[in-house]
């Protein structure tokens, strides 16, 4: 349960520390109090999204604080290990929101998520807003309460798992079905393209060494003519390089008897001699071993013309030909495998789609068998709440199609029948404010008892409702809170008479601020407190009577 409240600089709210019990506790004040900001504290601190308004003026940050015994919850204990927190019973949730509107949330002082946050606060409180009833008119909301009654949760995961696996199935092969006749399309151009490739055995070819031979072989003529004039030059010429380097060798070793300082000139002209002589080895070599026929070129020229003409058609370089029929390749064989995807996809959402609706029959037959439970129960506190010919009815019908739902194949619908002798008819049409107030609080009471919330709050449920009703709603409160720790905002005296512990809350102006504060009454407060909310602008000695019987009574 919530064992403690802290808030600083939230709104109009400068300071405030509540120390909370189990049982049932009211807030009540005037109108423009500040209890709403308690509400609003509370839910920030649950997960609720936060702006910068929310930051009291010229304050840096607003933060709340939330103290938890989690010692009656075990499913938050269970939590809070099988996500690496700290297991302590008592629990701390902060929240800090900045002027610049950035907001940080703690769980035991480790920063979390939102999502994260709501996710385990979720376990911890329950808040009903004074709008409840209007939701009540939805039908999911319908649905959910019947669920929540009936205890669903674990099954109705179970068809919505089913669910999310014939979605995510069935919307893969609508797009592969829709691709269908344009892939046959690809898969034919791919084809007639692999096939042009494939013909060129391009594994064989390498366009730049292929490119190399052209230049060579177009150029060959040059070729040879530079290169025998340059063996002219290097050897067979009567005045040619080797010859005069022969002389000059010659020359020197005769001169390094009287200068041996040229021994090593004439080491690097023999040296000189050597490479010249296998330069000219080799460029003989070459020139003997070239071919000079034209069919060879003109067999290059075609290929290579062959090889560009595709490179055009595929806007690709040529050397990247090979590159593009491996590509070509997996292509045809992602779109054959697409084809064999459709057939299991075929079978896969057939499959779901049994299951499914084995499953919808299933939790339909729970569904039907938990309405039945619940308008009785409903019925029956709806004459406690001043409705004694009121009648409940939920509807629970499964829907004529073959395409699965989200959370079921159910239509479900809450009706009344307000008197004796009207059918029953969908709320929207026939509940009036004040009828659909009650209706909704008996739903919110009767599902309750069925839940393991540890913390309930209700913020002004009780609208639209006075004289004896609303001492019986306080009663019904009362006693739910004999398990659990329910906080109620009201203005009803007859609500606030019934609870344990009565939380005042006032605005106080200062020069310079107003600020709002909240006080646990004793006794005597509660006494004037009560005659306050019984109206009138002076209080009497029979409204204090009055009060004191109400809370008397109690």
């Amino acid at each position: 349960m919530l064992l403690n409240l802290t808030i600083l600089d939230l709104a109009i709210v400068k300071t405030l520390q509540l120390d909370l019990s189990q049982g049932m506790t009211v807030l009540t004040g005037e109108t423009g109090a500040g209890k709403s900001i308690l509400l609003t504290a509370l839910g920030l601190a649950l997960g609720e999204r936060a702006t910068a308004d929310y930051v009291r003026p010229n304050c840096k940050r607003a933060e709340v604080n939330l103290e938890f015994d989690l010692t009656a919850t075990p499913s938050a204990l269970t939590w809070l290990q099988e996500n690496d927190f700290d297991e302590y019973q008592h629990c701390l949730i902060r929240r800090t929101i900045n002027s610049d509107g950035r907001s940080k949330a703690f769980i035991n002082n480790r920063p979390v998520t939102l999502q994260t946050l709501q996710t385990f606060t979720r376990q911890l409180v329950e808040i009903h807003g004074q709008h409840a009833h209007l939701t009540l008119l939805e039908s999911d909301e319908q649905r959910r309460l019947l669920d929540n009654y009936g205890k669903n949760a674990a099954f109705l995961e179970r068809v919505n798992n089913c669910f999310r696996d014939w979605h995510a199935a069935q919307s893969e092969l609508q797009q592969l079905q829709r691709k269908r006749h344009e892939a046959e399309q690809r898969e034919a151009l791919f084809r007639y393209q692999l096939d042009e490739l494939e013909a060129l055995n391009l594994a064989a070819f390498d366009y730049a060494a292929l490119s190399d031979t052209h230049r060579k072989l177009a150029n060959l003529e040059q070729i040879l003519t530079v290169g025998q004039n340059e063996l002219d030059v290097l050897y067979d010429a009567d005045k040619s390089v080797h010859r005069q380097l022969k002389n000059s060798l010659k020359a020197l070793t005769n001169l390094e008897q009287f200068a041996p300082e040229l021994h090593s000139v004439n080491l690097l002209l023999n040296e000189s001699q050597i490479q010249i002589e296998e330069a000219i080895y080799e460029l003989r070599h070459f020139l003997e071993n070239q071919d000079t026929e034209p069919a060879q070129l003109q067999e290059i020229e075609q290929q290579l013309g062959v090889l560009q003409a595709l490179s055009r058609k595929h806007h690709v370089k040529p050397e990247a030909l090979f590159e593009l029929q491996q590509h070509l390749e997996l292509e045809l064989a992602q779109l054959s495998h697409s084809s064999e995807r459709i057939l299991e996809l075929e079978h896969l959402t057939a499959d779901y789609q049994k299951v499914y609706f084995s499953l919808a029959d299933e939790l339909t037959t729970q569904r039907q068998k938990n309405a039945k439970k619940l308008q009785q129960h409903i019925s029956r506190m709806m004459k406690e709440l001043g409705m004694p010919n009121g009648e409940f009815f939920v509807e629970v019908i499964p829907l004529e199609t073959q395409i699965p739902k989200l959370n079921g194949n159910d239509s479900v619908t809450f009706l009344i029948s307000a008197n004796v002798g009207l059918p029953p008819k969908p709320l929207s049409k026939v509940a009036s404010g004040g009828e659909l107030s009650r209706i909704s609080l008996a739903i919110q009471v009767t599902t309750a008892n069925d839940k393991t919330t540890p913390t309930m709050i209700f913020d002004e449920v009780d609208s639209g409702i006075g004289g004896g009703i609303a001492e019986i709603v306080g009663q019904k409160l009362n006693q739910l809170s004999k398990n659990r720790q329910v906080l109620c905002v009201t203005h009803l005296p007859q609500v606030a008479a019934q609870a344990h512990y009565h939380l005042y809350v006032e605005k106080q102006h200062h020069a310079d601020m107003t600020v709002s504060q909240v006080r646990l009454l004793d006794k005597n407060d509660r006494i004037l407190e009560t005659a306050r909310m019984l109206g009138g602008v002076e209080i009497t000695k029979n409204t204090l009577a009055h009060a004191r019987e109400m809370l008397g009574k109690k």
